[in-house]
């Protein structure tokens, strides 16, 4: 059995594991504070919340971990309902897509780790301590794309599957005939934005031969894969799971960060640019700019999405995961009690 532990922030985390799970021949058990994703009703531990800041002190422990408040109830709840499912289920590998804290309390159960590996900077000793004890570091980006500073024993133990995505596999909905009028799609996340509404509408303004839809979890598409395909150009936030799905689909796109902790859409943005799949911004442009990048983003065009995502990523990692889960270093401890 592999568990798969899933961060409650944004819904990125979450696709990631149901797109893993579809491709895992070992039995897959999510560890979430979220509510189970269907089809894992039956295969699904909800863990306690540990996100009220209402109480604590020290929450960080010195800068040991990122998060660990002391006398705070969540963290204690949560941590006991994680340890206390290892020791009943005894999985043969537990991945986490993340978390320091979850992967250091799996590990000092005697269970291997595979931590989910994050742009941006990570050399923290929080982070460097997940890294160091993990089994392997599951890379959701191509090689080249945010570990050039990276020491080679993660290197050697990482597995760069590219974007993953969950569009992964489908074909291409050809483009519909147009009106003459070029078509811009914005995609917006769930874990919060910096960009107001302002700031689209003067983009808007701007550039009067475009026509702007904005889709968000507030606005859901009613076809996300269709409009990814069809619209001459994607204005995406800088998420992991947003840029695998506008690579999955070859789109031309503007790829813009929004504030994350470590730097995390920066480090995205300035992969895109330099390995030349995207155009992309820190930050949202001003108004004047708008013209320029659109039309620099119809004449990159998204065929070289290609050097982004291979269209397998989750079928890679997912047979790497069941490989790493067959080791005999991958057994639970003896001392672990069922």
């Amino acid at each position: 059995m592999i568990g798969y532990y899933v961060h409650h922030h944004g819904r990125g985390h979450l696709s990631r594991m149901t797109s893993v799970a579809a491709h895992l021949r070992s039995p897959v058990v999510g560890l979430s504070s979220l509510p189970a994703p269907p089809g894992f009703e039956d295969r699904w531990v909800r863990l306690p919340a540990d996100d009220d800041p209402a109480t604590g002190d020290d929450l960080d422990a010195g800068g040991v971990l990122h998060w660990a408040p002391l006398h705070h109830s969540g963290v204690r709840d949560r941590a006991a309902a994680l340890t206390a499912w290892v020791a009943r289920a005894r999985p043969r590998l537990v991945v986490t897509d993340v978390s320091v804290e979850a992967a250091l309390a799996v590990r000092l159960c005697g269970v291997p780790v595979v931590v989910v590996a994050l742009p941006g900077e990570r050399t923290d000793r929080a982070h460097v301590s997940a890294y160091d004890l993990a089994q392997g570091l599951l890379a959701p980006w191509p090689e080249g794309a945010h570990d050039t500073g990276w020491p080679q024993r993660w290197r050697d133990e990482a597995l760069f599957v590219g974007g993953l995505s969950r569009f992964d596999g489908r074909p291409r909905v050809p483009a519909a005939s147009t009106d003459g009028r070029r078509r811009v799609l914005v995609v917006w996340g769930a874990g919060g934005r910096d960009t107001d509404a302002g700031s689209v509408a003067a983009a808007r303004a701007a550039t009067p031969g475009w026509e702007w839809t904005e889709r968000s979890p507030a606005d859901p598409s009613p076809d996300l894969w269709h409009e990814l395909c069809t619209a001459d150009v994607v204005v995406t936030h800088a998420g992991q799971n947003a840029v695998a799905d506008v690579a999955a689909a070859r789109a031309p796109a503007v790829v813009v960060s929004q504030q994350r902790p470590f730097g995390e859409q920066e480090a995205t943005v300035r992969a895109v640019q330099r390995l030349g799949v995207a155009t992309g911004h820190v930050g949202w442009p001003p108004a004047d700019r708008w013209p320029g990048l659109l039309d620099d983003a119809v004449r990159r065009g998204g065929a070289a999405w290609e050097r982004w995502s291979t269209g397998r990523g989750a079928q890679d990692a997912a047979v790497w995961l069941d490989a790493l889960a067959a080791t005999p270093d991958a057994v639970p401890a003896a001392g672990v009690a069922s």
